[in-house]
Formats: structure tokens, C-alpha cells, sequence
């Protein structure tokens, strides 16, 4: 575990160390904070006292994106660097 990050992130109350790689710190903290804000968002807008139904709707919520999502064409940012990087070297042949 040479090259990992140990974090902790709060989810609902409560502590969560994680040992990560540094790459992944940002994801996760963002994670964190979009769970987070779903969560605040639940509690304010329904009158549940258990953090355990809050994190179940949490959880269908960010389940019902996912799946929403599942079969669509993600974008890869190497692929359209490549992509790019080609047509500036056909640009560039063009005006010579």
C-alpha cells in the first residue's frame, strides 16, 4: 500500500477512513459531497427521522442515475485529445 492516500470522508454523520490512490481523492470527495447534499435535500423536504431511510433513498437515487445512463456513449477525453491532435496536424499541413 505503498503508493495510497488514506482519507476519511463523512457520510451522514459518521467518519469513513479510506485508504485510496491519490487519483481518486477528488472523486470521492465529490461523491461524498453529492451523497451529502442528496441526503440534506431528503431530510429537509420529508419528515424521516432514520439516517437509514435517507441513505436507502440516497442510494436508489444514484442507482436510478446509473442506470439511466447505462448504455450511453461515455466520452473518452484521450480519444478526443487524439482526435484533436489530428486534425491540428491537418490544419497545419493545409496552410503550408
Amino acid at each position: 500500500m505503498k503508493d495510497y492516500l488514506k482519507i476519511k470522508v463523512s457520510i451522514a454523520d459518521r467518519v469513513y477512513p479510506l485508504t485510496i490512490k491519490p487519483e481518486e481523492e477528488e472523486h470521492i470527495r465529490s461523491a461524498a459531497k453529492t451523497i451529502e447534499g442528496i441526503l440534506k435535500k431528503y431530510g429537509d423536504g420529508y419528515a424521516v427521522r432514520d439516517k437509514q431511510d435517507l441513505l436507502a433513498m440516497c442510494a436508489l437515487q444514484l442507482a436510478s442515475r446509473l442506470e439511466r445512463n447505462k448504455g450511453k456513449e461515455l466520452i473518452d477525453a484521450n480519444d478526443v485529445d487524439g482526435k484533436l491532435h489530428h486534425l491540428q496536424q491537418l490544419l497545419e499541413a493545409a496552410t503550408r
